[in-house]
């Protein structure tokens, strides 16, 4: 588009691309003698409609000044499409709005029981509240905390309380490929994500909640087994390695990978070459409250500290005492690993939060119906608009292209804006935190 962009400012398209349709419909305006920058984003835009990939597809565009509203272009921009992962914009604004910023989620542990000089008669509560930032060493620092107190010895059982949501953990339309991975790992209100950066150089800060972080590099000599490092590492799950080390040079190839639907039994095959990049994976787990129950035990153990019961699933009783507590990060600087980086499982603890401190029930039809209050406050004609989850992982997702732009429009009014416009990924930019999933794209 050359530098249109620093002509004049536009809201931002919305292109969802679904079925089929005729390419290049429209007026092309290429033939007049002086094109004025409005006329050649028009162009632009119906060169790129009419790529050979889009003739089979179905886009829906639409462009307007973000100033002043007026349409500068329209593509079918009416019909109703999966915007994709353009849902986290719906989710993003309305967590902000209903929210705040300041917003943050409550991790603590508790107890029912008493006392008695290093012995703790009763049970100890881990109880989630939705944070999808929790990471293995906030749970060991829960463990450090109970032994600083004077705890040794816990005479009762280890219980993990994940009901601030409710019991579903997969959306309704999530296929089963997509649920070995983080892009579809299981929502509960006590989870865990990896701390990647602590065995890679490769890994960044984006807190994939409900999943672990698995990186294969060769072995030292041709025919060892692969070297696979897991964090975080816990017996709650098992790898089978049968990744084998190669001659230098050889095929790296990583043939499959897999975790077993409704297992945690997760398989690695294929060949590395000495010397090659490692291979990285992030690997949902089925039962994340589980995970987070057995690293909390095992840090228990790590301070010594011997537990006479078992680990189990309940609810903290409301007279509970508070033995330790861990306050996120705000919603505005979750928004930055959310919105860059397209975290599905953050649009989907944002989504059952908002349920369940608008309607007091963590679940997706009750945080979807607080979106789409939202979206209806905002302008947006819900009859055109169907929501089905908070990720934008569902096809059945649904909304037009000038319903989207009506949304970016009105959260320009927000006293939250910029908020939202900094944690938008920005296209081009080489830097993971500003570019995100954009920074090699456009």
């Amino acid at each position: 588009m050359g530098n249109v962009n620093q002509t004049f400012k536009w809201s931002l398209v919305g292109v969802m691309i679904v079925g089929t349709v005729a390419a290049g419909s429209g007026t092309d305006l290429h033939g007049q003698d002086e094109v004025s920058p409005e006329i050649e984003l028009r162009n632009d835009l119906l060169d790129i409609l009419d790529e050979e990939q889009l003739h089979s597809a179905l886009a829906g565009v639409h462009v307007q000044y973000a100033e002043t509203g007026e349409e500068l272009f329209s593509h079918q921009s009416h019909t109703s499409l999966a915007p994709a992962s353009g849902q986290k914009l719906l989710v993003g604004a309305t967590a902000l709005d209903v929210l705040g910023p300041d917003f943050t989620f409550e991790t603590g542990v508790y107890t029912d029981g008493d006392l008695e000089g290093n012995e703790l008669h009763g049970n100890v509560y881990v109880k989630g509240g939705g944070d999808p930032t929790m990471l293995p060493d906030d749970y060991e620092q829960f463990a450090q905390t109970l032994r600083e107190a004077g705890i040794e010895q816990i005479h009762g059982d280890i219980i993990a309380d994940d009901s601030y949501f409710d019991d579903r953990r997969l959306s309704l339309d999530l296929s089963w490929a997509n649920q070995r991975g983080h892009v579809g790992a299981q929502v509960s209100a006590l989870s865990v994500a990896p701390d990647a950066t602590l065995i890679s150089d490769l890994a960044l800060d984006r807190y994939n909640t409900g999943s672990i972080y698995v990186e294969v590099h060769p072995g030292e000599e041709v025919g060892d087994a692969a070297d696979i490092r897991v964090t975080p590492e816990s017996d709650y799950f098992t790898i089978d390695n049968q990744m084998t080390t190669v001659e230098e040079g050889g095929e790296r190839a990583l043939t499959s990978w897999d975790r077993a639907h409704g297992t945690n039994d997760i398989h690695f095959e294929g060949t590395i070459p000495v010397g090659a990049n490692p291979f990285t994976q992030y690997v949902s787990i089925w039962e994340p409250t589980e995970l987070v129950l057995n690293l909390f035990h095992d840090g228990l153990g790590d301070e010594n500290i011997e537990v006479h019961g078992e680990l189990v699933l309940g609810e903290t009783p409301e007279d509970a005492e508070q033995l330790a507590h861990k306050q996120s990060m705000t919603l505005e600087q979750l928004m930055i690993p959310f919105m860059k980086f397209s975290q599905n499982n953050h649009s989907e603890h944002l989504t059952k939060t908002l349920g369940k401190v608008v309607e007091d029930e963590g679940s997706w039809d009750a945080g979807l119906s607080v979106v789409e209050d939202y979206l209806d406050s905002a302008g947006v004609d819900m009859d055109v608009v169907q929501l089905r989850d908070g990720s934008g992982m569902s096809h059945l997702n649904a909304i037009p292209a000038e319903q989207m732009t009506q949304l970016l429009s009105h959260v320009q009014t927000e006293d939250w804006y910029e908020v939202f416009y900094d944690s938008l990924p920005v296209a081009g930019e080489p830097d993971h935190y500003v570019g995100g999933t954009l920074r090699t794209r456009m």
